[in-house]
């Protein structure tokens, strides 16, 4: 399997594309204005309002809107904290290790938000969700620093194992290497990468991570209120510390400055793997279309997405739910069934789905209606698949089993805005009009040629001249390689009449295949 990590840099966006085994999974997109608002970024902040209503608190954190701030997203050792950054704030506390530091009582978990903030107080939150839509940010008080293998969590003694690591025995060889080096006073979650690890490696992570919290700290006796006292590292260096393996086997990128940023980033945290990071210095062809990923955006963000066979996808939106239709398309199996038929578009439409929810970083509740299948163990079979399917899925999320309409519902975590790319273009014949990226034709045009091709003796193509004479110059062409592909030649005539994304095929009596 290869797994490689394409990152190229615009005037002021840098987008990232993960690729497994050629085909894009994953494009996430980082505009030099949301920098600001990362998930992650903890902020020294000023709450504007408690509203009991919403056992919640209104928080200045500089955005245009507002951060919410829940009383269930507080932490249990809200005292202390705030305790503990007044002092700090004010100079008059110079140990941050929190060894000697005495710890407050805990807030109570059902209490009001009245009883412990006030406006106007300082506190030290932290972005969990990125401002989306109309919204500001999601915030919480009970901070986390994350790590490659560790994350911190201060005002904490608790150490939390990672659910993924499935070995009992290597869950206890983690717990006590981490309380081992654990200072007094933090907490530690032990991520799934940190498995097989020694505990040098895992020392040194954590140190790393004593050294940002010790940084921070410093910045809040000169910080403004509110301001950013300490950020997310760049975006490529979060992506690979979310993502990296041992299976990636090449990370290419256009822009020096991020190449040596990566590279430096890559000794850190896997420096056997440092020559897989490219510098991509070509000025003919761009980055990312030498990846085949312009194309595959172009086919994967629209509101109808193609799969294999005929069958495709309709994709709705509204502000907290996604419907998505699964379509068989005008595919015929006269060798199988219908149940046989419906369970084998249903498993292509489960990994297509799995792959969309990350590529679009769909959050919410999705609603999948899948096409119906009268057998328990078809169902059984497609609830399985999905799951396992879903299972190398970063975000939280939860799938409930297939209900008897061919429903499935997926709860998934969303943190940031959905990532959302226009791919339909301008109409050359209307100016006022849409259409669909001309790119996508030759797609369409070889997937009815697929469904259509087997039940023909003869087959006739017409289409607009420009697609006619894109099908059939260059060698080999793209009708050569049908023909190598079906052992069947297809005639092309080009038809002047036609507008520019128009065709129609043919059979040997001139009829019209549909």
């Amino acid at each position: 399997m290869n797994k490689e990590l394409i990152i190229r840099s615009g005037s002021n966006t840098v987008d990232f594309a993960l690729l497994k085994d050629g085909k894009l999974i994953e494009l996430h997109r980082d505009r030099e204005d949301e920098k600001g608002f990362q998930v992650g970024d903890i902020f020294i902040a000023k709450i504007r309002k408690p509203v009991p209503g919403l056992n919640a608190a209104f928080v200045n954190v500089g955005f245009d809107k507002d951060a919410f701030l829940h009383y269930h997203d507080l932490g249990p050792n809200l005292a202390t904290l705030l305790k503990f950054t007044k002092l700090v704030s004010a100079g008059k506390l110079k140990d941050f290790t929190l060894k000697n530091f005495p710890f407050e009582p805990e807030i109570d978990k059902d209490g009001a938000i009245t009883d412990v903030l006030s406006a106007n107080q300082s506190v030290l939150v932290q972005i969990v969700k990125e401002p989306i839509s109309t919204k500001g940010p999601r915030i919480s008080s009970e901070l986390s620093i994350a790590g490659r293998y560790l994350v911190l969590v201060p005002f904490s003694d608790r150490v939390s194992i990672s659910q993924k690591i499935d070995s009992k025995e290597e869950k206890d060889r983690l717990k006590k290497l981490v309380l081992a080096v654990k200072p007094k006073g933090f907490g530690v979650i032990v991520r799934t990468v940190a498995e097989g690890k020694n505990v040098a490696e895992l020392e040194k992570d954590l140190q790393s991570l004593l050294d940002k919290w010790s940084n921070m700290c410093t910045r809040l006796t000169t910080a403004m209120h509110p301001s950013k006292v300490l950020g997310e590292v760049n975006r490529a260096s979060s992506i690979l510390r979310d993502v990296f393996n041992d299976t990636f086997t090449g990370i290419h990128i256009d822009d020096e400055e991020l190449y040596y940023q990566t590279k430096d980033y890559l000794q850190e945290i896997a420096p056997s793997k440092i020559s897989i990071v490219k510098h991509y210095q070509s000025k003919e062809v761009p980055l990312f279309e030498k990846y085949n990923i312009e194309r595959q955006i172009k086919t994967s963000f629209g509101k109808t997405v193609s799969m294999s066979k005929g069958a495709y996808l309709i994709i709705e939106h509204t502000e907290a739910l996604h419907v998505i239709d699964v379509n068989s398309g005008n595919r015929s199996n006269k060798a199988q069934n219908q149940e046989d038929t419906a369970l084998e578009v249903n498993l292509i439409a489960a990994a297509e789905i799995a792959r969309q929810l990350r590529l679009r970083d769909m959050g919410g509740i999705i609603v999948v209606d899948f096409i119906d299948m009268g057998n328990p163990e078809n169902r059984k079979v497609l609830y399985d698949f999905l799951k396992e399917e879903m299972s190398d899925d970063k975000a939280k999320h939860k799938i409930l089993p297939p209900s008897k309409f061919g429903l499935i519902q997926i709860t998934r975590q969303r943190v940031r805005p959905e990532v959302s790319i226009k791919t339909r273009e301008e109409d050359p014949n209307n100016e006022n009009g849409e259409i669909e990226a001309p790119i996508l034709v030759i797609d369409k045009i070889s997937a009815d040629l697929e469904r259509i091709i087997k039940d023909q003796s003869k087959l006739v193509l017409n289409a607009h001249p420009f697609v006619a004479a894109y099908l059939t110059k260059g060698f080999p062409s793209i009708r050569s390689k049908w023909l190598f592909e079906h052992k069947k030649w297809v005639k092309i005539v080009p038809r002047d009449a036609y507008t520019y994304l128009e065709y129609h095929f043919f059979d040997k009596e001139g009829n019209e295949i549909d």
